[in-house]
């Protein structure tokens, strides 16, 4: 199989998993927010959610891309060490764990108090299976990329979906409110951690044959490398989950029912991106280690334009149609999302070139530069949400991020194009032909949106945008239906 077959084979198998992940996710969005819980509960479930994020960084550190970076290279250099490799990894990642979930049960209940969410201590006691089944699920999915294994990674993220939405629905529908719901989360995952588990044991360690010693120093550097992946994943769940809390600090519940449900919806529309980005990044790895860069640059700007193709007009699009899309799918008690969710378009943007660049800048050895930068930037969208927040409202946090972010996605670019030399006046050239396309697309979703009464006629007005897009994408020469049909087929 060609790198590029591989390439497609692994993007369709995670982007299934994605699907899967993604529609039981926003079925399970859909019956809280719709049926199941209140807006108050609603925001109360991810706001805690976001505060055990906080506390998962503790619990998982950079161990997981670090070791995957290490299954990358040592699998053909030297296999014989991947059992030494997977051993190690798990030893520290039980021993942090099991720290981390003792302080979390003796403070649990400080931590509700010092947060202004009382309430919240239940949730933050059974925290700590939480984490611990978040974390092993996650790894699992993390291992497999760095084998460049990527349908046991789809597997696991698939279950994971799945069983959260079965036993989140249904822990709610005996009763148990948004507590049940967080335990349908902690059942989901500790299922595929499971899973994940079992197939790492007999598919990887069980494998291959260990070597007689551990090769000298490679652990340190396994911990080593964790230290900049660390700082990165810290800065990027505080990116991601700090604002989260913040409004619930500052604000209500239902304030972060509202940011939740535009956060979520974005969420939603950067799964394809999120499944090529996890796909191609582990081939930068192993190019760099042969010297084959000039193919590297191909697969990174090629993955880059179909990207921002998809992605410019679809969130343009998003926020045409923001409006009658919550209120009509969700309820009028969730309008005050519609301009969040407008705002965190321009993020969408942003977060598909960063979900196609940050790993792959891992694998090219640059994790200590993108760390600097999200560092830097994630403290920098910690003070514009301690500013914003109280001033403006739950809109204040999706402009935080969005101002932030687009630093980052700055910064990351600039080091692709260092290791890579990137094409810039071509690219430059495409860029303009998508915007061109976005605009006549726009201008046709913009007509017939005053329109738009029901459901139905919104289904309708997103599917006319698909069709002016799709023949303009045709015609402009950027996309080549041939090619699409045989990579889907």
């Amino acid at each position: 199989m060609s790198r590029q077959d591989h390439i497609v084979h692994g993007f369709k198998a995670t982007l299934v998993a994605r699907a899967v992940y993604m529609l039981s996710s926003a079925l399970l969005m859909f019956l809280l927010a719709r049926y199941l819980l209140d807006p108050d509960s609603y925001g109360t479930l991810y706001w805690v959610i976001g505060v055990l994020a906080m506390v998962q960084l503790v619990a998982d550190l950079g161990l997981g891309k670090s070791a995957a970076r290490y299954f990358s290279e040592y699998r053909e250099k030297a296999p014989g060490q991947i059992p030494h490799l997977i051993k190690t990894t798990i030893s520290v990642k039980i021993v942090i764990i099991t720290l981390v979930s003792y302080l979390l049960v003796v403070f649990h209940e400080e931590l509700a108090i010092s947060l202004g969410e009382p309430s919240a201590a239940p949730f933050l006691a059974a925290g700590v299976i939480y984490i611990t089944v978040f974390s092993f699920s996650t790894f699992t999915q993390i291992a497999f990329q760095g084998f460049n294994n990527l349908g046991y990674s789809a597997i696991v993220q698939a279950v994971s979906g799945a069983a959260r939405l079965a036993f989140a629905v249904g822990f709610v529908l005996m009763g148990l409110g948004a507590l049940g719901a967080f335990f349908g989360y902690v059942v989901g995952y500790a299922i595929s951690a499971a899973i994940g588990l079992a197939l790492l044991y007999y598919k990887f360690y069980a494998r291959y044959e260990p070597a007689e010693t551990y090769e000298d120093g490679l652990s340190q550097r396994l911990l080593e490398y964790s230290v900049p992946l660390t700082a990165t994943r810290s800065a990027n769940v505080v990116d991601k989950q700090i604002d989260t809390v913040l409004v619930g600090v500052f604000l209500t519940p239902t304030a972060v029912a509202f940011y939740t449900l535009g956060k979520q919806i974005s969420d939603f529309v950067l799964a394809p991106a999120e499944s090529l980005g996890f796909t191609i990044s582990p081939n930068f790895g192993e190019q760099k280690a042969t010297g084959q860069l000039e193919q590297a640059r191909r697969i990174y700007e090629t993955s880059l334009t179909n990207t921002m193709l998809l992605y410019i007009p679809a969130t343009v699009g998003l926020v045409i149609v923001a409006d009658p899309l919550v209120t009509m799918v969700f309820g009028g008690d969730y309008a005050g999302a519609v301009p969040v969710l407008q705002v965190l378009a321009v993020f969408i943007i942003l977060q598909a070139i960063t979900n196609l660049t940050s790993d792959s800048l891992d694998y090219l050895g640059r994790a200590r530069a993108r760390a600097i930068a999200k560092g830097g930037t994630s403290a920098a969208n910690f003070g514009l949400n301690l500013v914003l927040i109280p001033t403006i409202g739950v809109v204040g946090a999706a402009i935080a991020t969005v101002a932030t972010h687009s630093v980052y996605v700055a910064v990351n670019l600039y080091i692709v194009h260092s290791e890579l030399s990137l094409r810039l006046r071509r690219l430059g050239k495409t860029m303009g032909l998508i915007c061109g396309i976005t605009g006549v697309m726009a201008l046709a979703v913009l007509l017939v949106t005053p329109l738009v009464s029901s459901p139905l006629m919104l289904i309708g007005a997103i599917a006319l945008g698909a069709v002016t897009w799709a023949i303009l994408a045709v015609v402009s020469g950027l996309v080549d239906p041939q090619a699409v049909r045989s990579t889907v087929t």
